[in-house]
């Protein structure tokens, strides 16, 4: 995990190339910070997990608590509209969370169809379940999901 933070941190999200990297824990703050204004559910009561698999990877956002309806509708509300804008190639909310220069994000922009993604609603959340026949999209998202688990800290798994 610390290799994966370093190779985050180290592609930065802008700003002064030769200025050093900001502390995980800074760029954790500030990638909560940023996500408030697109994630409408409160990270502090959710959990995000991001599963890499042979094909894809699954990707669960969950209510700490299963019986917090507000935070599982809120939840199943974004991922369903975040799900319809990544099929179509739209990756603007992790940009503005991450820094468009996020890891793999640029390939996912691009995947022109190559990536379907599927979503599901659970009693605790949601998951999308993205699949991709390409190699190179492969990549690009493990990198993706290892940059959101790393960006993301104490609010993300794998």
């Amino acid at each position: 995990m610390a290799a994966a933070a370093i190779g985050v941190l180290s592609s930065g999200c802008g700003g002064n190339p030769s200025a050093p990297a900001p502390k995980t824990s800074d760029r954790q703050a500030e990638v909560a910070e940023r996500g408030t204004s697109v994630m409408p559910f409160d990270l502090e009561r959710t959990t995000h997990r991001f599963t890499k698999t042979d094909t894809g990877g699954v990707q669960t956002v969950v209510a700490d608590d299963p019986q917090d309806t507000t935070q599982v509708t809120l939840i199943q509300e974004h991922l369903t509209a975040e799900v319809d804008r990544f099929r179509r190639g739209d990756f603007t909310d992790p940009g503005r969370i991450h820094g468009n220069d996020m890891p793999g994000l640029e390939a996912l922009r691009s995947h022109g169809g190559g990536i379907t993604i599927a979503y599901e609603a659970t009693p605790d959340g949601a998951r999308a379940t993205y699949t991709a026949g390409d190699a190179g999209l492969r990549n690009a998202l493990h990198t993706w999901f290892d940059a959101q688990v790393s960006d993301h800290g104490q609010h993300a798994t794998r």
